[in-house]
């Protein structure tokens, strides 16, 4: 006869069993539950570290709440009751049978500085995690006035968690984190295609103007064919040789261009349309080659980060070579702009105590996406 689920049996199934960092809490818990006065030993942490709001809510009771008499604690439940009373403020739905349950769960009372340990480690990956994906949405929000502004706060923003987790995680040396960078996301490039035709087209009419345009990059361009054809007008002018459709098109097949499936003719005609100034095409692909940096650069963190195997060290050595990427552009776009953006003042991360914990992966440096 064929099993026939109860009503609520499937959506029972599909909910997914805690995570380690789960247990790690309630142990916690179940140690200062215990033994209040353990929570002298505990640092790092505070009720915004926990993954539910009834462990952050039991968490700021615990430590809000006098502490009991040891020996009036061990006799009756009277401070318990008091801490799920306030508990349940934040929490409705905290039992006293579940407060019972974490001091039975909770293997070694005298372990609370390496549970508490491992929960701000979890705590400083979520929060990481979080500012790469304001970073990468912040690069996709269409309404925003200022995009390269928003981006670069948002970059610095991102680089202020990373300090606070390096000072509280200081890093090993050789330590990557053990995942490769996220596989080149697909984008609708029509406009950065004519831009760049009408760039390449421009500098070919007015190639005086290239030397003004020093801080545009070949890998600011889109197309492997485009980054080609600008390497070889820069090549030409700082040859000072002469610069027209007919040398460029013989430069580039010097270099193997036409291997990129373009016909000569048509190489030529993209060549002898040139419109508006040399200048605004460069800027126009420096500011979209920034964004597309710092949406790479999210992707990687959120890559790295969403991983639960790497640890804290690992994190903070894969996010800073990120964040490198963004930096070095950003130096180019002020002197494109002939501005410096204004950058979001790092708060001094606080100092704690503790010793770390060790684990060590190498991953080989992530190479840039294709935009």
């Amino acid at each position: 006869m064929p099993h026939t689920p109860e009503p609520d049996e499937d959506d029972l199934d599909a909910v997914p069993p805690p995570q380690p960092v789960f247990h790690v809490e309630q142990a916690l818990l179940g140690a200062l539950l215990l033994d209040p006065h353990r929570l002298d030993d505990v640092n790092g942490i505070a009720a915004d570290s926990f993954s539910t709001a009834a462990h952050a809510a039991l968490y700021a009771a615990i430590s809000t709440l006098p502490r009991p008499d040891p020996a009036e604690h061990a006799k009756n439940t009277t401070w318990l009751d008091r801490v799920l009373a306030t508990a349940l403020e934040e929490a409705r739905g905290l039992t006293a049978s579940y407060l019972h349950a974490l001091v039975q769960v909770c293997p070694w009372p005298r372990h609370a500085p390496a549970y508490a340990r491992m929960v701000e480690a979890e705590h400083a990956r979520r929060r990481l995690l979080t500012a790469a994906e304001r970073l990468v949405h912040t690069v996709h929000d269409a309404s925003l006035p200022h995009p390269v502004q928003t981006a670069l706060a948002e970059a610095d923003a991102l680089a202020a968690v990373v300090d606070d987790i390096a000072n509280r995680f200081p890093p090993r040396s050789g330590v990557l984190p053990r995942i490769p960078a996220p596989p080149p996301t697909a984008a609708d490039d029509t406009e950065a295609v004519e831009e760049e035709q009408l760039l390449l087209a421009t500098a070919t009419a007015r190639p005086d103007d290239i030397e003004a345009v020093r801080w545009l990059l070949p890998d600011d361009l889109t197309l492997p064919l485009h980054a080609g054809l600008w390497q070889c007008l820069t090549t030409l002018a700082r040859r000072d040789e002469p610069i027209d459709p007919v040398t460029v098109l013989w430069e580039a097949q010097q270099r193997g261009l036409l291997d990129y499936g373009r016909e000569p003719g048509e190489v030529l005609r993209m060549l002898a349309e040139p419109a508006g100034s040399v200048e605004h095409w460069a800027e126009r692909a420096l500011r979209r080659s920034l964004l597309a940096t710092a949406e790479h650069t999210g992707r990687r963190v959120e890559a790295y980060a969403g991983d639960s195997a790497n640890t804290p060290f690992q994190l903070v050595a894969g996010a800073r070579r990120a964040l490198a990427d963004i930096a070095a552009v950003r130096t180019r776009w002020q002197h494109a702009t002939g501005t410096t953006p204004p950058q979001q003042r790092r708060p001094a991360p606080a100092t704690r105590a503790g010793p770390p914990t060790t684990t060590a992966a190498h991953a080989a440096r992530p190479t840039r996406a294709t935009r």
